[in-house]
């Protein structure tokens, strides 16, 4: 893969032709450069091209931090940082996700336990503002409200140009072992404990209600073997066959991205003889995403699906609950949802006294459950019905919904969850003309608070 580095000055440049786009009436992004994880229609007119952002600008061993455009895809930027020994404290699972992407919504790995969102490991970010001005952002600055008002703003606030984030030292290898349990509250009990323990990365998965796994990876420097999971083999079942494993750093962090998780299972792309068709370069996130807008734009397994009289609902979530209630919550989803496997991770917040308004976390364990696939049923159901319902869950257990997907909460409840007074002040400072829609029109489907009405009431 390519690895760009790049000057300050180079970076300067970019961001010059950047505020040119803006005075010349270019707003919000195309939908090939965005992180909402679903069909937002056509694109308007006039989008800024970010594209040109995707460098690394310095990676510092001694400070033990990275600068990075906003557009960087987290293999790039790995790729320059195991150089030098060093990664970001939290690398998303997909190697297409941004570093702006992830700081303006949400990016979560397994070593949230221990170091939060990736949100939570920024020290600094250049924001690129309506009106064409660029302002820096720490936590003590004068735009520290920026700073903490940024994660979860989807770009309504300004877009990132530039981030400094935390990177911690690595090793060669990482040791994997796979812990089995059959009963859930056993289960987030043995999670909760790991977490207090010496693991430097902790996930899990949910393959049925009596079949729950909870993965602790740690640095090591030399390993018997190591396994490979980019062509043949597939990561997520090896997490049943196999109580210890070894990858390398490398490989265990896009260890999901092969498969997209399972979801490759769509694309019949773990079939062996599919998966030889495809071949190594095409088993990937970026792949799969190209392929997914395309059936979005030609809808061609939606029209099989009503062929064969089925109505369906994607459910694409990622839903965050404390992990004294993820017991409850993971029985509503098998009981309720039903889709597995289900992704499991643990979060905590490092610093209590860090607040986001946009993004409340109090300081506390979380588990986030990450759950990707479509619900089918023979049943006429209104639109946003599971999705719906699940939300509505969410707020029951105290818990927080990720919005890169399709939400369908009606407006006054959606501030209720977000602290609106502190939004309205951020637009007010940094978008006083409205110039980037608001962060509900954006994040909520147009018309779901009209048009929902059944799904919100059952």
């Amino acid at each position: 893969m390519n690895v760009f580095m790049s000057t300050m000055n180079d970076h300067a440049v970019r961001v010059r032709m950047l505020q040119q786009q803006i005075a010349a009436g270019a707003r919000g992004l195309a939908k090939d450069t965005s992180n909402l994880f679903r069909d937002r229609g056509e694109d308007a007119a006039g989008t800024l091209d970010v594209r040109e952002l995707h460098h690394v600008l310095s990676v510092d061993e001694g400070a033990a931090t990275i600068d990075i455009e906003g557009m960087t895809p987290y293999d790039a930027i790995i790729a320059q940082s195991l150089r030098q020994g060093l990664m970001p404290c939290v690398v998303p699972q997909l190697r297409s996700i941004t570093i702006g992407g992830a700081a303006a919504g949400i990016g979560i790995e397994s070593s949230a336990f221990r170091y939060g969102l990736v949100h939570e490991t920024i020290d600094e970010i250049d924001v690129l503002l309506a009106d064409g001005r660029v302002v820096t952002c720490t936590p003590d600055n004068d735009h520290r409200d920026l700073f903490f008002g940024f994660p979860n703003s989807y770009g309504t606030l300004g877009y990132a140009l530039r981030v400094r984030a935390k990177a911690i030292r690595t090793r060669p290898y990482v040791c994997l072992e796979n812990i089995r349990c059959a009963d859930a509250d056993a289960y987030f009990d043995l999670l909760d404990q790991c977490c207090d323990g010496d693991a430097d990365f902790i996930d899990g998965v949910v393959f049925a209600r009596d079949e729950m796994y909870v993965v602790t990876g740690r640095f090591v420097d030399h390993a018997p073997h190591t396994s490979d999971y980019t062509f043949e083999h597939v990561y997520y079942r090896s997490i049943r066959e196999k109580e210890v494993d070894f990858l390398t750093v490398w490989d265990y962090l896009w260890r999901w991205d092969t498969d997209w998780f399972w979801c490759s299972k769509n694309l019949y792309a773990q079939n062996p003889i599919v998966r030889r068709v495809l071949g190594r370069d095409r088993l990937n996130s970026r792949f799969y995403q190209r392929v997914m807008r395309w059936n979005d734009r030609w809808r061609l397994s939606q029209r099989f699906d009503r062929a064969r009289g089925l109505r369906r609902e994607s459910v694409i979530q990622d839903i965050d609950v404390p992990i004294e209630r993820a017991p409850a919550f993971l029985d509503f989803l098998l009981r309720e949802v039903g889709v597995l496997p289900i992704w499991v991770c643990p979060v905590t917040p490092p610093d209590r006294s860090r607040r986001f308004p946009l993004f409340p976390m109090p300081h506390r364990r979380y588990v986030n459950f990450g759950f990707w696939d479509v619900v089918r049923s023979h049943e006429a159901r209104p639109e946003g019905f599971v999705n719906r319902r699940i939300e509505r869950k969410v707020q029951e257990l105290g818990g927080i919904k990720s919005l890169y997907s399709t939400s369908y909460f009606p407006e006054d409840e959606f501030w209720t969850m977000f602290d609106r007074g502190a939004y309205d002040a951020l637009k007010s400072r940094y978008d006083p003309r409205h110039r980037f829609p608001d962060l509900y029109e954006k994040c909520v489907r147009p018309g779901g608070s009209d048009n929902r009405s059944n799904a919100m009431h059952r």
